[in-house]
């Protein structure tokens, strides 16, 4: 039997071109193929998030599936298997399932729902979706097939969610009932390292049963969350059919009856896995957002570099707008250095000096701040101007604004909320300051496209005379992997003093994550690239009292 996985990028909400996308592929590959698989939720996007809380919007889905059944009719060799939200028509529990649909000549032969919910992470399932009930096999072209969505082949000895222990194994159970191929459909998010725990995960079932599985993923980004793809297909043996295709859209043919290559898993490198994962987010948040067009305040700094570039990358230069904002303290190589960028890149440069505003403020407050010494009030304003600035030329031309912080800097609070936090997407976000030298260096591998002297020179706000960061902050290598501890592997301060750090640093670090988070809760969204993000994936209270 010849199935056809489609990883495909859909739009959230978009029935009717989520819809356009199953028919076309299915006019394309009908007499090539016996069934296309298409991704978890796929008719929706994954994640609908309340969407699903609607009435009129499942309305919609079911007209969907109908014409999904009429079409099929004028294809009868062909089975199409997507992902879909479906009515129990029960009077109790939340009244939907997240369910594979099965169609084949014009009638729904068979739905799986998803067994297992996952409530953990980005993930909240369970706030929509009823479990399945039990699940049964497919008989279709000779073949019994074992439909499972997602999270219900992350359970068993390979893999167990932190903190979840799930009472069944779902492709266990699959396989008992006399499964001959097991299918997953799934929209399983992008993290660094991701991809390697994806495969070993899913490769486990096929080499533990002793049966074919193949896997179709969604791809593309939608809101934080980044979709990498990287469908697969085993033989029975765990032998890969073909290889798999990361951060683009990608329709692959595989035969049931095929045998695979041994070849040990080669994981893409992490800097080019990061770089097209940030990009693609970029691109497919404007693009689905409705803009085009972007603009960045360019401080002359790292982040803001490394962002321009990224920028420039999905969008193509003409599409990006850089501007940069001299203060009383800024640099001449601040400026040089963001002008050079901006020639190298081939974008739009504006040069709009801030100090006779930041003057005008002075003045302005100076018989109200009298006795007062200077301080961040003041630097503060400096940002501000800038984020008014940034936001004029939002507003008037209708670009998005790309808010440039890190990762290391948002979780200690080292930015101002409506200065350089202001935007609609916040690229660098779960971006630690340590890879972000990293990926300058990957940008820069085929030659300098990144001043050097925007990457060797100490970051500074430059917001005070001959201020630098880490007259403020740890070293960054050592901030970096405090946080790294706190925010990802879930220590306390003592669990991470433990490890070798100095005990005032630590408990530094710790006490200014928590104090900081009110700014996190106003930040624009940001791009989901690590295994624990701020935002969707990381929900702490603001007015709280701990001690960890």
């Amino acid at each position: 039997m010849r199935v056809t996985l489609a990883q495909l990028n859909p739009i959230v909400g978009d029935i009717e071109g989520n819809l356009r996308r199953i028919l076309s592929l299915l006019a394309e590959q009908s007499g090539k193929t016996d069934l296309i698989v298409f991704p978890e939720l796929f008719l929706v996007g994954y994640p609908p998030k309340d969407l699903l809380e609607q009435a009129w919007f499942i309305d919609q889905v079911e007209v969907a599936i109908r014409r999904v059944c009429e079409a099929s009719r004028d294809y009868p060799g062909t089975g199409i298997l997507f992902g879909a939200p479906l009515r129990t028509g029960k009077a109790v529990g939340k009244g939907l399932t997240n369910s594979a649909v099965f169609v084949f000549q014009g009638e729904v032969i068979a739905t799986q729902a998803k067994s297992l919910l996952p409530a953990y992470d980005v993930f909240d399932e369970e706030r929509y979706f009823e479990p399945a009930s039990g699940s049964s096999l497919v008989g279709f072209k000779g073949e019994q097939i074992g439909i499972s969505i997602c999270e219900d082949a992350w359970n068993g000895p390979d893999y167990q969610p932190v903190g979840t222990i799930y009472p069944l194994d779902p492709i266990t159970n699959l396989v008992q009932a006399g499964a001959t191929l097991l299918i997953n459909l799934s929209a399983s998010p992008f993290h660094l390292g991701k991809a390697a725990i994806r495969q070993r995960v899913i490769r486990s079932h096929a080499v533990r049963h002793q049966i074919p599985l193949y896997f179709v993923n969604q791809v593309g980004g939608n809101d934080e969350l980044i979709f990498d793809g990287g469908s697969m297909a085993f033989d029975r043996d765990g032998k890969s059919l073909f290889r798999e295709v990361f951060f683009q859209e990608h329709i692959e043919t595989v035969d049931s009856a095929a045998v695979g290559r041994a070849e040990p898993y080669q994981p893409l490198d992490r800097d080019e896995t990061l770089y097209q994962a940030l990009v693609l987010g970029i691109k497919d948040y404007m693009r689905k957002c409705g803009f085009s067009k972007a603009v960045i305040g360019l401080s002359g700094g790292l982040d803001s570099a490394l962002t321009c570039c990224l920028a420039v990358a999905a969008l193509g230069k003409e599409n990006v707008l850089g501007i940069a904002m001299p203060s009383p303290y800024s640099s001449e190589e601040s400026v040089s250095d963001s002008q050079k960028l901006a020639e190298t890149l081939g974008i739009e440069f504006k040069v709009i000096p801030i100090t006779p505003i930041f003057q005008s403020y002075l003045e302005s407050l100076e018989g109200y701040f009298t006795g007062k010494a200077i301080d961040q009030t003041e630097e503060n304003i400096q940002a501000r101007i800038r984020g008014n600035i940034i936001m004029a030329f939002s507003n008037k031309f209708g670009y998005l604004a790309l808010s440039t912080g890190n990762k290391s800097e948002l979780a200690v609070g080292y930015c101002t909320l409506y200065g350089d936090m202001s935007g609609g997407l916040s690229v660098i976000s779960d971006v630690p300051k340590t890879l972000v030298y990293d990926l300058a260096r990957y940008i820069n591998r085929n030659g300098e496209i990144i001043p050097e002297s925007i990457i060797t020179k100490p970051p500074s706000a430059e917001l005070r005379p001959n201020q630098k960061d880490q007259d403020s902050l740890p070293p960054y290598p050592v901030l970096d992997a405090i946080l790294h501890y706190y925010i990802e592997e879930g220590y306390s301060a003592a669990q991470i003093i433990a490890q070798g750090f100095d005990a005032d640093t630590v408990k530094w670090v710790v006490h200014t994550v928590d104090r900081n988070e009110y700014k996190r809760r106003q930040a624009a969204p940001g791009l989901k690239v690590t295994s624990k993000a701020f935002g969707a994936g990381r929900r702490m209270p603001l007015a709280k009292r701990i001690d960890p």
